[in-house]
């Protein structure tokens, strides 16, 4: 009589708190009345004491969500049971109550699956950035240690004389030379970035209430990304800067490297170069993201891309995860790589500077324009810019890839959007 795919609607039912739920036999069938196996898991009640659900069982079946409302003020209550073997429930207003639905009153375990999810959803979305940053840095590890000879150790030779020279005296395992902790470094920052970044312009945009960010939203965005990051990850930073540095091979590795500056300089030593760091980040971040975001939706919004929106529509699940790239491989590449050009060329001064910082010991310390000065006083404009070319060729690669990689990560584990 009573289908459990069905919803039930039963009057004249009387709620008490110390005895529990009553049903009235006059307006419900003794068969169905005894049937029912009523169990309370949890209750919800709202301030004005109106709204009670409870979890219920029913011939082997879960009961949906029980709503009980006041019936014209005396004391009397209107009861709507909601029987379903599918997800959500269909409530007596035929309000949906589902995974999908809005209503404000859950049950324990629907908000604890949310959370779960929720969670779930954010170490994915970590991982997607980690693993871009591995894989990047890994393939661009030579082109790093060149820039960091001619940062660091102020390296006057050609590019093509330091790579012969590194090849003759450290073999080719020298061109990757510390990655192992550059990868320490860089898998987090990049993982916090990435997912910062997202985070921070979902948020602008539940602010401004548009349906798609704006350009300033988005510098804004990466603005803030590159700082977070920086604050979290800058320790590792110094320590890999001092590890490369001249005399950084006695310290005894990472664990070596960091006792040393603990023990010798105090704590804050790790955070050497932070102002720099964050003056550099906060444009950096913004360029990055911003400009690829930027070449992104103009994309999107273009005929060619809505096209190619449309035909990953219509090929559903038979697509790969390079093909459901929404830019295509080549063309995440690019703008990957434009991106981090733009940022590179915009930001290198700062990154200079703060390198010197780091290398400083605190009986010579300087302030981050002092130290400006003093690096134009004795290379003059261009010192600044000192190893540019070396890191542009690993910029354009290492950002290209990135992007390539955490697109497509982001894909494989199905990451839900921030």
């Amino acid at each position: 009589m009573y289908s459990a795919d069905r919803c039930l609607f039963v009057d004249s039912i009387r709620v008490s708190r110390q005895d529990g739920l009553f049903l009235s036999d006059k307006t419900v069938p003794s068969s169905f009345v005894s049937s029912i196996s009523l169990k309370t898991q949890k209750c919800f009640v709202d301030k004005n004491e109106n709204v009670c659900l409870v979890s219920c069982s029913w011939c082997g079946q879960t009961l949906g969500p029980v709503k009980s409302r006041r019936s014209g003020g005396k004391g009397g209550w209107v009861l709507s049971v909601s029987l379903s073997r599918e997800e959500g429930y269909v409530g007596d207003s035929g309000e949906d109550w589902g995974q999908n639905g809005d209503n404000n009153l859950e049950t324990v375990e629907e908000v604890k699956e949310k959370k779960g999810s929720g969670a779930l959803n954010t170490t994915k979305h970590l991982w997607a950035g980690a693993v871009a940053a591995m894989v990047s840095r890994t393939f661009i590890a030579p082109l790093e240690r060149l820039k960091l000879e001619y940062i660091v150790r102020g390296e006057k030779r050609s590019l093509i004389e330091l790579i012969k020279w590194i090849a003759a005296s450290e073999g080719l395992k020298g061109f990757w030379k510390g990655n192992f902790l550059n990868i320490l470094r860089t898998a987090p920052f990049k993982a916090i970035n990435f997912y910062a970044y997202d985070i921070y312009r979902s948020q602008l945009l539940k602010l401004s209430g548009n349906e798609e960010a704006t350009n300033s939203e988005r510098f804004l965005a990466g603005a803030a990304a590159g700082i977070t990051a920086t604050l979290l990850c800058l320790p590792m930073d110094t320590i890999r800067t001092v590890m490369v540095a001249p005399g950084g091979e006695a310290l005894g590795g990472l664990i070596g490297a960091f006792c040393h500056m603990i023990q010798t300089e105090g704590f804050f030593s790790l955070y050497k170069g932070l102002v720099p760091s964050i003056i550099s980040m906060a444009p950096s971040g913004a360029v990055f993201y911003g400009v690829y975001d930027i070449l992104k939706s103009a994309y999107l919004h273009s005929p060619e891309g809505r096209k190619r929106i449309q035909d990953m529509k219509q090929g559903g699940q038979k697509l790969n995860a390079f093909e459901q790239l929404e830019l295509g491989p080549v063309r995440t590449l690019l703008y990957g790589a434009i991106a981090g050009a733009c940022s590179e060329a915009a930001t290198y001064p700062f990154e200079v500077v703060r390198r010197h910082l780091q290398m400083q010991v605190r009986a010579t310390k300087l302030g981050a324009l002092a130290t400006c000065v003093k690096i134009v006083q004795q290379g003059g404009i261009s010192a600044l810019y000192a190893g540019l070319i070396p890191s542009l060729l690993q910029v354009l690669p290492s950002a290209a890839i990135s992007y390539l990689v955490y697109e497509f990560m982001k894909i494989v584990l199905k990451v839900e959007p921030a």
